[in-house]
């Protein structure tokens, strides 16, 4: 399978994405508060599936040399904190769904927000990124920015994110099986941000992490 054919799956999710995030924008324009400048979301912990790992990858490599240069620096210590912190709930938790949710609850700064609170990667941002100011469906449960003005006992139209997640990790997969990797389990691994734009291409499809 031609992994550029992937790709262009991968953007039609993104598109389908922020087309839902436009509907929501003109449906609901009071409640939506997101503002250039407004990094709320830029500080919510949240990995990649494998495909948008190297799509990422791709245009953080085509960025111009000192945008990379401070990214990467600023990424030596995120991984780091994301470990210990995750290493500080599986101490007091052992069901992984529940420190899952629990992290996703943690404020840590994205690697590509850069001085001005301004994401280097916009257009290619991921699609977790492009719906965070809209309800959003995961695992049955209903999630919104607290910024937004979205009402908690309201009913909305939401965004389901377990879906689009099904089709990252079909996506993933396919990628494996493009570049004749056997174990596709790999596909159900999430990376940091911070990981991915410090790992090359090749090893992000070929390495192990477990």
């Amino acid at each position: 399978m031609n992994p550029k054919y992937l790709f262009e799956r991968y953007e039609h999710l993104v598109a389908g994405a922020d087309n839902a995030f436009s509907k929501m924008r003109k449906d609901y324009s009071e409640c939506i508060k997101c503002r250039p400048y407004c990094s709320d979301c830029c500080c919510a912990v949240f990995g990649l599936f494998l495909i948008e790992a190297v799509y990422l990858k791709r245009s953080f490599d085509e960025l111009e040399t000192n945008k990379r240069d401070a990214a990467l620096s600023r990424a030596q210590n995120s991984d780091r904190e994301i470990a210990e912190l995750q290493k500080r709930l599986t101490a007091v938790e052992d069901d992984p769904n529940k420190v899952s949710l629990a992290l996703a609850k943690e404020r840590i700064r994205c690697v590509l927000l850069d001085d001005s609170d301004e994401c280097i990667l916009y257009a290619s941002r991921p699609i977790t990124c492009r719906v965070y100011g809209i309800p959003t469906s995961i695992r049955g449960r209903s999630h919104v920015c607290g910024k937004s003005g979205f009402e908690r006992h309201q009913v909305y139209p939401s965004f389901d994110l377990d879906a689009v997640y099904r089709e990252l990790y079909g996506l993933s997969q396919d990628l494996l099986k493009a570049h004749g990797i056997a174990n596709l389990e790999k596909a159900g691994l999430l990376l940091s941000v911070s990981k991915v734009i410090r790992t090359s291409h090749k090893d992000l499809i070929e390495k192990d992490y477990r």
